[in-house]
């Protein structure tokens, strides 16, 4: 028998037919014979209209509150998870994050987790239910109050919660199909990977691909818990993030953020002759870039946003190819 920590988004959980959805999934894998923790985001886009609601009501900060107003979202999603999971003849218990122990910085929008005491959680899971934590949120013991955990929260909460219970796997399920090796939007040949390594996750993450937030990584880095990225609507496999196999691709994907103007591509193989390519490549194609700059296992440069997609193609071409 497996402990998994399962971890919802937004969409999947946008409205009662997908939580019921949710429900099932997660009773079929307790059924298969696993405990199962599921970490839950607000529903849709809840945490978006909180934050608009707010700016209605008031032109000030107010950290504080406003915390405590957005950590209302993932504590509607837990109890109606519960619910459904409970309908369908599962014995189940939903918890916030300050209940299941997740303790935290006093910063609030942008607090961090320093410590887990799941006993709550163990609890329940030994009683054999199945159990539910609002994600993105925890509480200070310095303070005494309700914090967040900024973006990707959720993320955040399921992999540290799978680490402090030492389970065997923390699943994130997500929109998209898993880790691909480009944004397959703008790369039509990009192909989804298997697996890849923590650090090189983590270089992903660093330079903006956007499916898991750096801290979340590096929680599963730092604790070597297995996280699975999969989709939401469907049963396949998605991409595991683990520790560096023999036999990978010596570059794993290119990565790039149109907001900024800037280029990256991450794997094991990124050393002083990828950069001269890299730059050798953007010129071929008509591209200006600035000095290349290599951080562990990514090296960036920056070019104009307008040609952030024509770049992507480019590298992909060269360093990713059109399958593994």
């Amino acid at each position: 028998m497996a402990l998994v920590v399962q971890k919802f988004g937004g969409t999947s959980l946008a409205d009662a037919e997908r939580i019921r959805q949710v429900a099932e999934r997660v009773i079929e894998s307790h059924r298969a014979g696993h405990q199962v923790v599921v970490v839950v985001s607000a529903m849709g886009t809840t945490t978006d209209d909180l934050m608009r609601l707010a700016a209605d009501v008031s032109d000030q900060a107010h950290p504080r509150e406003l915390d405590m107003l957005l950590t209302a979202g993932e504590r509607v999603s837990m109890a109606l998870v519960a619910m459904a999971i409970e309908d369908a003849g599962m014995p189940a218990v939903s918890f916030t994050g300050s209940q299941a122990g997740i303790l935290t910085t006093s910063e609030h929008g942008e607090a961090e987790i320093v410590d887990i005491t799941p006993f709550r959680v163990r609890d329940a899971l030994e009683e054999g239910k199945v159990v539910i934590v609002a994600g993105f949120q925890g509480v200070s013991p310095d303070s005494k109050d309700v914090t967040t955990l900024g973006r990707g929260g959720s993320d955040t909460t399921a992999v540290a919660l799978a680490a402090a219970l030492e389970a065997d796997l923390c699943e994130i399920y997500t929109d998209v199909d898993g880790i691909y090796t480009a944004d397959p939007r703008v790369v039509p040949d990009a192909h989804k990977l298997d697996e890849i390594a923590y650090d090189e996750m983590y270089e992903y993450a660093v330079a903006g691909a956007g499916v898991l937030m750096p801290v979340s990584v590096d929680f599963g880095r730092r604790y070597t818990i297995p996280i699975h990225v999969r989709s939401s609507l469907h049963d396949g496999a998605g991409t595991l993030v683990s520790q560096v196999t023999e036999g990978a691709p010596a570059i794993k994907g290119i990565v790039h953020q149109s907001d900024t103007g800037a280029v990256s591509i991450i794997g094991a193989g990124v050393d002083t002759h990828a950069a001269a390519r890299m730059a050798a490549i953007l010129a071929d194609v008509g591209i200006e870039s600035g000095p290349a700059e290599q951080v562990d296992l990514r090296v960036s440069s920056a070019i104009a946003a307008a040609d952030g997609e024509k770049a992507v193609v480019a590298l992909h071409d060269e360093f990713v190819g059109a399958a593994p």
